[in-house]
């Protein structure tokens, strides 16, 4: 399997810390055994970066509303050293097959994949945000503890499920993201 180069994106994460916020997310959920939630849907882990400043422009992705993401780790790395908490995600787009060792930084640990709408500007995963919702197409036990799918196929066959049962539901418009997360957590102190 040939190497890949994912996009790079620094978001706030969403886990137990969280208190009552992270509380009530798991109550409507239905996740108990959810221990992070491990994505860059904007609603529930949305970018650290919120303004780009002229200096990103060399080193982000300039298509498809995606230039939160960027090429350029040790950029994204030194542009986010002075906000904490964060979590740096690894991610690739819509390869058509299972890519989990396709990358191979020890820095990162893969997750899993999600579904994010292809409408990056609005960003919601119909994983996080569909929970019960879309029970033509998956169901909430099938997602790992990061609430992510563990298996590309059915990734796959999900993304494929979304689009005959919700052709006309926006958030089931979606892309497939294989995301690897930064073993560290930059946060305060470390």
């Amino acid at each position: 399997m040939a190497a890949i180069t994912p996009w790079y994106i620094a978001v706030e994460p969403f886990d137990p810390s969280f208190g009552e916020k992270w509380t009530k997310y798991i109550e409507l959920s239905k996740l108990p055994k959810l221990k992070e939630l491990v994505s860059f849907d904007r609603l529930l882990c949305p970018c650290v970066i919120k303004e780009l400043v002229a200096e990103d422009w060399s080193h982000n992705v300039h298509e498809d509303f995606a230039t939160n993401f960027f090429r350029n780790l040790e950029y994204l790395l030194e542009r986010v050293s002075q906000i904490r908490p964060v979590n740096v995600l690894a991610a690739v787009r819509n390869l058509p097959y299972e890519c989990r060792d396709a990358f191979r930084d020890p820095r990162f640990e893969f997750k899993g994949y999600d579904l994010v709408e292809i409408d990056l500007n609005v960003g919601t995963s119909a994983l996080t945000n569909g929970g019960g919702y879309f029970s033509k197409a998956f169901r909430s036990d099938e997602l790992n503890d990061a609430e992510l799918i563990t298996a590309f196929d059915r990734a796959d066959e999900i993304n494929y499920l979304l689009k005959v049962h919700y052709p006309y539901e926006l958030h089931a418009q979606c892309h497939v993201w294989a995301l690897w997360k930064m073993k560290n957590k930059l946060s305060t102190g470390n």
